[in-house]
């Protein structure tokens, strides 16, 4: 897992966005963390590394030299900014994002060259797109590792499984005409954003749909990533379609969403494709609904990975 402390410390504190997340997960997950370069045993299977900033042209895979540019030298207009929406700005943003996209990349490059499961405890930032960030998003790092996979790393497919209440609008732009990245959203119909964009395959649910409908549209984008054969699968992990989240309204239990997270590391270690998990949204009041499942899915991911993980029941 790659991590860093401007994850936290990057975001204004007055901001809406629910910076404590990530520090709070990380405390969490501290009985889980390994000392050492190989993990022994599941009481020890997650090793934190820290990035580097992503280089500006692997930044350019997905985005527009204008765009990247101008936010690099801090010169976005206040309008962009509002659309972002991690207001206030601080000084620390600059470096964050590529911190956070750094971790995107690295943690790609090291499930392409190892295999298993690698996350970012961040990210997934879907809603931004080619010349424009939105939505807490400033640069797409989904469709950046996608792109950096199929045009730097030898990757001839990959799949963008989305499974955030939000849909993935920005990561179906930014990989519309990429034939070999195939992008699959389930999501609710009448949540942000409110104008969708067009998906390989969307799977929208109406509100308050609950886990059995969610889980068997979870179970129909598994078919359809895999239908792909995907040499590398990009799992967009939002919690947000949580019954306690605050802009959910899909009324998953915690307990659902746990199925979900067995259900796609069991088809992907079945069929022995690396997963990059990126850490979506969760936006829970109070937040530690949120906390909790998140905890739960990167130990599902530390169990998965050790050979441990538990075989979901069939939901059809």
């Amino acid at each position: 897992m790659w991590y860093h402390p401007l994850y936290t410390g990057g975001i204004h504190p007055d901001a809406r966005f629910p910076r404590d997340r990530y520090i709070r997960v990380l405390e969490r997950l501290t009985p889980f963390i390994s000392k050492s370069e190989e993990p022994a045993d599941l009481e020890a299977s997650i090793r934190i590394s820290n990035p580097k900033p992503i280089k500006r042209e692997h930044l350019l895979l997905a985005h527009d030299a204008e765009y990247v540019d101008r936010f690099l030298a801090g010169s976005l207009t206040e309008k962009e900014i509002r659309r972002i929406g991690l207001t206030p700005w601080t000084d620390d943003m600059i470096q964050r994002t590529l911190l956070l996209m750094g971790g995107a990349v690295e943690a790609t490059e090291h499930a392409v060259q190892f295999g298993g499961i690698s996350a970012n405890m961040a990210g997934g930032t879907h809603h931004a797109h080619r010349a424009f960030g939105s939505g807490y998003c400033v640069f797409n790092d989904l469709a950046v590792s996608a792109l950096h996979a199929l045009n730097n790393l030898n990757v001839g497919r990959v799949a963008v499984l989305d499974l955030d209440v939000h849909q993935g609008d920005g990561t179906a732009t930014a990989l519309q005409h990429v034939q070999e990245a195939l992008t699959v959203s389930v999501h609710c119909d009448v949540n942000f954003p409110f104008r969708k964009s067009i998906s390989d395959h969307d799977l929208p649910l109406a509100a308050e749909s609950g886990d059995m409908l969610y889980l068997e549209a979870v179970e129909e984008a598994l078919d359809l990533c895999f239908n792909h054969q995907p040499e590398l699968l990009l799992f967009q992990a939002g919690v947000d379609a949580l019954t306690t989240d605050a802009l959910g309204k899909l009324n998953v239990s915690r307990l659902g969403m746990k199925q979900r997270n067995d259900m796609v590391f069991e088809r992907a270690t079945k069929l022995k494709v690396p997963v990059v998990v990126f850490m979506g949204g969760g936006y829970a009041k109070p937040l530690d609904h949120t906390i909790d499942a998140f905890e739960d899915l990167f130990t599902q991911a530390a169990q998965w990975s050790m050979g441990q993980g538990s075989t979901p029941p069939h939901v059809r």
